[in-house]
């Protein structure tokens, strides 16, 4: 680890007799962000932050920038603030992100010989910087053997609380039970959703204030992998962490060691059992919701937190069971990645069951069919996981397999016409076709082109004659007619619907 990350400069007597003062300043800059941005818009805020942030930076990072920087560095910032103060929108944001890497390394001693160092810095500043906070903060403080208590511990309670979030916003029946135990006055002030804005707040701050550079590029996807994990907190375990020096006990017991992972699939799995029961009560066992709780706001708020639940969980196994890592050997947590997976696969194939639900209710879109798509890609995904533990397989493997798989995917889908199915569903399960479910959108179903042309003479037929809707039908197939006209434009999917349109009674075309 020792020579991926390096101080900011040589000056590291001075970088460890500030590191005390860092914390207090990132918590002050986080305080000023919730007043600033939360629940709140954003505009000029976002200047001021920006020069606070850079006040902060200064302060503590004094004794490590070079003096004859500080004017050109000064005029880089107030020309990338500029753009805000004008108006703040996606390129005056990027601006203010690019000058803050830019006047960072301009104004550091670390020297960058390429053009390609640089861009891997500001990578490692913005992709992999706000992972160090959790990784740097204990490593400060913590002089004794609690320090790796503490440190174990961090991963499982910060994505127990994630998950929770995700379970509460999936399933109203535990978003009901939460409240339950949480009293109004308080939460009114102290919420899931601020504490995970302090830690978002914390972890983009940390990285100004406590510089680090990558002292070399990475050659390899593996070996970026590895450090992926590393500045998330990797850490080696030990059984003596307490007759070491606290910083290699922290090392050894820290945020990915086999301690942590074991803690944290322990407490996933006893999150997960939770969801999963319930999944097992109330939708496959078809048993009642309370009564103020309707099928259609479950279905419709539990498919998609659900799915990014099943990917977070994916990420933790594999930043968990690297390669070679000590977890992926642990007869103890192998059962436990099962167990867990298995939970994931069947909350997502949930998912798609309330989808499915959902669609009887409201009928299909192009988006409803991308989501179905998407949810089996995801089990399939969770599947390769467990079969690259399960055959001790490479990282790499699992890369090709995604890709097999979702190449495979997309070939079967460019055969599918969707847009046929979906105007076909939506008439077949509409009010005026079984007298329940809602009332055939015919606007959306225009919307589609002539592939739903079958489908919309059906609906016509079941609103009754409408000029028009007639009217409509006949841009469509005058579309069509105009494709077809020449060979160029030809395809066996179109030709199939001109002979479809063709063999109709001349009448019904007329409407």
């Amino acid at each position: 680890m020792a020579d991926l990350i390096t101080p900011a400069s040589d000056a590291s007597t001075v970088q460890q007799s500030a590191m005390p003062i860092k914390p207090a300043i990132v918590i002050a800059l986080a305080a000023l962000a919730d007043w600033l941005f939360y629940g709140e818009s954003i505009g000029i805020s976002a200047v001021i932050f920006s020069l606070a942030l850079a006040s902060g930076s200064l302060l503590v990072n004094f004794a490590t920038f070079r003096n004859r920087q500080a004017l050109p560095v000064g005029i880089l910032l107030l020309l990338g603030l500029m753009p805000a103060i004008e108006e703040l929108n996606f390129s005056s944001l990027l601006f203010i992100i690019m000058t803050f890497g830019i006047c960072l390394q301009v104004a550091g001693n670390r020297p960058f010989e390429t053009l390609g160092q640089r861009a891997l810095a500001l990578r490692d500043l913005y992709v992999f910087g706000p992972f160090r906070f959790l990784r740097d903060v204990p490593a400060m403080f913590d002089r004794s053997a609690a320090a790796a208590t503490i440190a174990i511990w961090i991963v499982p309670l910060v994505l127990g609380c994630v998950f929770t979030f995700l379970f509460a916003s999936a399933n109203p029946l535990i978003e009901k039970w939460i409240r339950l135990v949480t009293p109004d006055d308080a939460s009114s002030h102290l919420s899931l959703s601020r504490s995970l804005f302090w830690v978002a707040a914390l972890s983009v701050a940390w990285p100004f204030i406590h510089i680090q550079w990558r002292s070399k590029p990475e050659r390899s996807i593996d070996r970026t992998l590895v450090d992926m994990t590393a500045l998330a907190g990797a850490l080696m375990n030990s059984a003596d962490a307490r007759t070491q020096e606290p910083e290699t006990a922290i090392r050894q017991a820290g945020f990915f060691g086999v301690a942590a992972i074991l803690r944290s699939l322990v407490l996933f799995n006893l999150l997960f059992a939770v969801q999963t029961v319930l999944e097992i009560i109330y939708l496959w066992g078809n048993t009642e919701l309370p009564p103020d709780i309707s099928y259609a706001t479950d279905a419709h708020r539990g498919a998609y937190p659900l799915i990014i639940t099943a990917l977070l969980a994916a990420g933790f196994v594999l930043a968990a069971m690297r390669p070679g890592g000590p977890a992926e050997r642990s007869r103890v947590i192998r059962p436990l990645v099962y167990v867990w997976v298995a939970q994931n696969v069947l909350l997502v194939v949930s998912s798609i069951l309330r989808l499915d639900l959902y669609v009887q209710t409201y009928l299909l879109t192009w988006w409803r069919i991308a989501a179905f798509v998407w949810m089996v890609l995801v089990v399939l995904g969770l599947l390769l996981i467990v079969a690259r533990i399960a055959l001790n397989r490479s990282n790499d493997w699992l890369i090709r397999a995604n890709l097999l798989t979702l190449t495979a995917t997309l070939y079967v889908c460019s055969l599918v016409n969707f847009a046929a199915i979906i105007a076909d569903y939506n008439v077949s399960h509409s009010r005026e076709a079984n007298g329940k479910g809602v009332w055939i959108d015919l606007n959306y179903l225009f919307s589609l082109g002539p592939q739903a042309l079958p489908a919309i003479d059906r609906a016509i037929v079941l609103r009754g004659f409408d000029p028009a809707l007639v009217s409509r039908r006949g841009c469509l197939v005058e579309q069509q007619v105009k494709q077809m006209a020449s060979w160029r434009a030809w395809g066996f999917r179109s030709w199939r619907l001109q002979r479809a349109l063709g063999a109709q009674p001349k009448t019904t075309s007329a409407g």
